[in-house]
């Protein structure tokens, strides 16, 4: 159950703290006070943090008096993030009740001018409707420019977003979720508002980026229902934004999913969804082209897998991306990825060496994963070419290279693969001490689970 879920909105209105209505502490905008409220339910300043758009350090300053919370606009995090009404806060009150007190203002001074209920009102009672309609008028005005974000505080949200995809591919996904969480608070908050079209377009835009990364991080620790909703979440807001790139982007990425955790034919749907988006080929279209061409090689369509690899290699020529580590960027070595999945699939053994070689040379020790799963494919190699001891200890060294937290389900996954492609009547000490290190790292992985992430200050 989502954190913020929990938080029950009565509480606000009935709920005791230090023996005082918490209602109080809210009317003085005493932030500390309703931290500790929440912490004494059970709450952590981390998930608060989370909720409203903060690091766990500062909440924990916060609720301690170390700081103080004054601006408006973060007061405003709190009170959506939190479920708490605003106008306990004293920021501002529902639109209902905003016109219907205007409205009835103006069928007072009608009546007081001499007019009759639901007639307009002659004299001077013109005067004082049109008067009061025009404050009305410019207070609406006033509304409509203090709930539009400013364009560097898109900038800035747009640079924060960069950020994240840069450090995701090195990062932990548990300790990236943490950081995506309260960046996605942020973007929530100003989308909740009404926003001109192209600012709303580029909030839209930051989402379905957030939400990719979330997706791919809660896949990456094998929490497969939970990143489609992610996914889900991701398309919703890249159509949003109207930017085709975006819109390929996030259902090439999605494609991930069934491939490594369900139906690859699937993910031949996905990719195929994605490429029918437009016709001007992105790099995001290379991607999903090597995506459908990896899927349909597992699923052993092999002439239709070798006809997908040869578009998606003229595809890439024509749009790849240059180097880089950060997310979502699809280089020369990333295609080579996809290359020795496919190829590993359809057991061309040969090319598949090839590519894995080229493919380990260009990578850095900044982006994990990927070199570990092309290793793992090179396991899955050397079981087709009976080489089976040194399948597993090629296998053995992938998982023992990587940092204790990226040693997550979508490894363990492939490394129970390689096992399973191993013949029963093979499998000795060493693959018993591969079996012994998945468990090991699955338990671990549960205990961090249940413990303290790691936050950023």
């Amino acid at each position: 159950m989502p954190v913020g879920s929990q938080i029950d909105p009565s509480w606000w209105t009935s709920g005791l703290w230090e023996g005082r209505p918490i209602r109080e502490s809210l009317r003085r905008r005493d932030v500390a006070a309703t931290f500790r409220f929440l912490h004494a339910r059970g709450f952590s300043y981390g998930a608060i943090a989370a909720l409203v758009g903060i690091s766990a350090n500062r909440a924990a300053e916060v609720a301690k008096g170390v700081r103080q919370v004054t601006a408006y606009e973060v007061l405003e995090r709190i009170a959506v993030g939190l479920s708490i009404p605003r106008v306990l806060m004293g920021l501002g009150q529902d639109q209902d009740v905003d016109a219907s007190r205007a409205f009835s203002a103006v069928g007072e001074t009608a009546s007081t001018a001499g007019g009759q209920p639901g007639r307009p009102p002659t004299g001077d009672g013109v005067g004082g409707e049109v008067g009061l309609l025009a404050r009305l008028r410019n207070e609406l005005d006033e509304a409509l420019a203090s709930s539009s974000a400013a364009p560097r505080q898109v900038e800035l949200i747009e640079e924060s977003v960069s950020d994240h995809m840069r450090m995701y591919p090195s990062a932990p996904p548990r300790v990236m979720l943490t950081r995506l969480a309260a960046e996605c608070v942020e973007v929530k908050v100003l989308s909740r508002r009404r926003q001109p079209a192209a600012i709303q377009a580029r909030l839209s835009g930051a989402a379905a980026l957030l939400a990719t990364m979330c997706a791919d991080a809660l896949m990456r620790l094998g929490e497969v229902g939970e990143a489609r909703r992610w996914y889900r979440t991701a398309t919703c807001a890249a159509d949003d934004s109207a930017q085709p790139r975006l819109r390929v982007l996030v259902r090439a990425q999605s494609a991930m999913l069934p491939y490594y955790f369900g139906d690859p034919q699937q993910a031949v749907s996905l990719t195929e969804a994605a490429l029918a988006v437009t016709e001007t080929p992105t790099p995001s279209s290379a991607l999903a082209a090597a995506g459908r061409a990896r899927a349909l090689a597992r699923l052993g369509a092999v002439e239709e897998a070798r006809a997908a690899i040869g578009q998606a290699k003229e595809m890439f020529e024509q749009v790849g991306d240059d180097d880089s580590d950060a997310a979502f960027r699809f280089p020369a070595k990333r295609m080579l990825f996809y290359l020795s999945g496919a190829n590993t699939w359809l057991g061309d053994t040969k090319e598949a060496y090839r590519v894995q070689e080229e493919a380990l040379r260009l990578y850095g020790p900044s982006a994990p994963i990927d070199p570990t799963l092309i290793a793992l494919d090179r396991s899955m190699c050397m079981v087709q070419d009976r080489r089976l001891a040194e399948a597993v200890v090629s296998a053995l060294d992938a998982v023992a290279g990587l940092p204790e937290g990226q040693r997550t389900e979508i490894v363990l996954t492939r490394v129970c693969e390689v096992v399973s492609a191993i013949p029963a009547r093979h499998r000795g000490s060493e693959v018993a001490a591969l079996t012994e290190l998945v468990r090991a790292c699955r338990e671990g992985g549960r205990t961090l689970a249940g413990g303290t992430p790691v936050l950023d200050p």
